[in-house]
């Protein structure tokens, strides 16, 4: 039996990484490139025909002997016609992705939303893998969502869902860039603790975040409010502890109507943090939900990193095409 070569891509935000599996998935090659540098769906097409043929060569292998492609888009998708609905960072909108790759590779192609793949990645491949449903939130930029069912994404009639990020956990609370009033990301992703932090930089509270990083958005990522808290600066500690629970108070109101066996949390900041988000996000959540489902789930941090997405695109696709 001829073997079996999956290749996954995951079209992140700033990044885009293709990488080839054999049928163990085992990576076979990869190749990595920049997402930045352009606007537009046609030079972003090329752009990620180019690295998926970049990573074939890096392996030897050719297009023909792929058995399939997955790919993950930081956008909404849907996934039954491969349409990339609106990534809004990239400037596309209703973009035929697998129709086009289709024609490149003559290949099966299956589109996905990112974190929906990274979430199958793990389900599949990593923290996961002995549960049989498991709800993962990503807080980064913003904070993605996904859920995985006894091998099925969960996803809407006609588009990916689980935006946790859009939860609304304060009606009164601040203006999210989709225009809403209160959602998760205002009071809990990434940028929304880096604004708080630069603004305890700002009045002393924090001195080594001052002076590692200063008040400047761009210089505070997830490393330098590690590194901070680490060093004593405790204001920091207490916003991440308290986005943290914010996190947790929408991890139970998921938990609460579909009680899934894992909460995963994953993303550069849970990496850079893992022990200090899974403890609050945990404590929070089960404060939070039924008593009778407090002992019911788990809080556990992701295991495979930037594989996650990658693993998670390929594995989805070879599980439609053996579903055939």
């Amino acid at each position: 039996m001829a073997k079996e070569h999956w290749l996954g891509f995951d079209l992140g935000g700033t990044k885009m990484l293709a990488a080839v599996f054999d049928d163990e998935f085992n990576c076979l090659g990869r190749k990595r490139r920049r997402t930045h540098g352009y606007r537009g769906a046609e030079v972003g097409v090329e752009r990620i025909t180019q690295t998926i043929q970049q990573a074939l060569e890096s392996c030897e292998i050719e297009a023909s002997q792929l058995s399939g492609i997955g790919i993950g888009c930081p956008s909404p998708v849907d996934m039954r016609r491969g349409v990339i609905l609106d990534a809004a960072n990239l400037g596309w909108e209703d973009v035929p992705l697998a129709k086009l790759l289709r024609s490149e590779f003559d290949s099966p192609v299956a589109v996905l939303n990112d974190v929906d793949a990274g979430v199958y990645g793990e389900f599949r491949f990593g923290a996961g893998r002995d549960v049989d449903s498991m709800l993962g939130i990503f807080p980064g930029t913003g904070i993605g969502g996904g859920f995985v069912h006894e091998g099925e994404i969960l996803s809407g009639g006609s588009s990916s869902a689980m935006e946790i990020g859009h939860v609304c956990v304060d009606p009164r609370g601040g203006v999210c860039g989709c225009g809403s009033r209160g959602c998760l990301e205002t009071v809990a992703s990434r940028l929304a603790i880096a604004a708080e932090a630069a603004k305890a930089a700002l009045r002393g509270e924090a001195p080594h975040l001052m002076e590692e990083a200063g008040a400047d958005l761009t210089n505070i990522r997830s490393g330098a409010i590690a590194e901070s808290i680490a060093a004593g600066d405790e204001v920091v500690k207490q916003i991440v502890v308290d986005a943290a629970g914010w996190i947790g108070i929408a991890a139970a109101n998921v938990v609460s109507l579909l009680l899934p066996e894992m909460i995963l949390l994953g993303g550069g900041l849970v990496e850079a943090m893992p022990d200090l988000l899974v403890a609050e996000v945990k404590r929070s959540a089960r404060k939070t939900v039924l008593p009778a489902f407090r002992d019911r789930f788990k809080v556990a941090p992701a295991e495979l990193g930037d594989d996650a997405s990658i693993m998670g695109a390929a594995g989805w696709i070879e599980r439609i095409e053996k579903s055939k």
